[in-house]
Formats: structure tokens, sequence, C-alpha cells
């Protein structure tokens, strides 16, 4: 298993990020994410708890569902499905207000089940791609939104 941790601070209000970050629309300002879907909506909103969203990356595609919602604190979400097969342990984006604006943790633990190859695809590909593309959006959300 790999996690891969990125923080950034966003100057911008609470909410606004939280707001942007949940809605995975905004994943394919990241050109390593093709398209996304929402297959489910959630219960609270579009992107709340039990939503479920489609994502076709360039290595792969996600089924992903929304196990945890606190506006505008932190949503939790699970990997139900991939391919290529995955094990997905946890995803978890946070959010604090701090001195110029809003303290953003993006975390996730995971694995490419392959035979043979799987720990090596998760190190050496797997762990770099999910960087870049949390770095994507989160550069989206800071270049999009209005600064505090």
């Amino acid at each position: 298993m790999q996690t891969v941790t990125v923080e950034r601070t966003i100057e911008a209000p609470q909410d606004e990020v939280f707001d942007f970050m949940s809605n995975a629309a905004n994943f394919t300002r990241s050109a390593l994410v093709l398209r996304q879907r929402l297959a489910r909506p959630g219960l609270q909103a579009p992107y709340g708890p039990g939503a479920v969203r489609i994502l076709l990356w360039t290595i792969g595609w996600f089924r992903e569902r929304i196990t945890a919602y606190d506006a505008p604190r932190s949503f939790d979400y699970t990997v139900e499905r991939s391919f290529p097969p995955s094990e997905h342990r946890h995803g978890r984006v946070s959010f604090a207000t701090v001195d110029g604006g809003t303290h953003v943790v993006w975390t996730t633990t995971f694995r490419v089940k392959f035979p043979l190859v799987g720990d090596a695809l998760t190190r050496w590909v797997g762990r770099p791609m999910l960087t870049r593309v949390f770095n994507d959006v989160l550069d989206a959300a800071a270049a999009d939104l209005p600064k505090t």
C-alpha cells in the first residue's frame, strides 16, 4: 500500500474551496483525468454522502463513493471498483481556515492489484500520477477561486 498526501493553502474562503474540491467535475482540470460523471447524486449535495462518481483517467477507470461529507470541513471517499484492479483503504480531503485562506489536506491509501508487478506499478506509476492529479486540481482551485 502507498499513501499519497498533498497539502496546500489556497487564498480563498473555506466554503468556496470545499465546494470546488468536492465537485469531481473539477478533476478534469488535470490533463490526466479525461472524464468524470456523477452516476448517483448524494443526499445533502450532488457530491454529498452516498454520491457515486465515475472517473476515467489516463491510467484507468474508477468508481468512487462519497462515504462521509461534513461541509465545509471534510469529505471521505472510497474506490469501489476500478480497472486496473486496485485496493483502496481510504481517501479524505480536509479543509481548515488559516491565515491567508484555506489549508487543504488530500490523502489516499491504495495499491494496484496486479500479479507480480502490482507493487512496482503502485509505487512508480500510481503514486506519481495521483500526486500530479491532486496538485493539478489544487492549482485549478487556487487559480479560479476569488482571493480572500
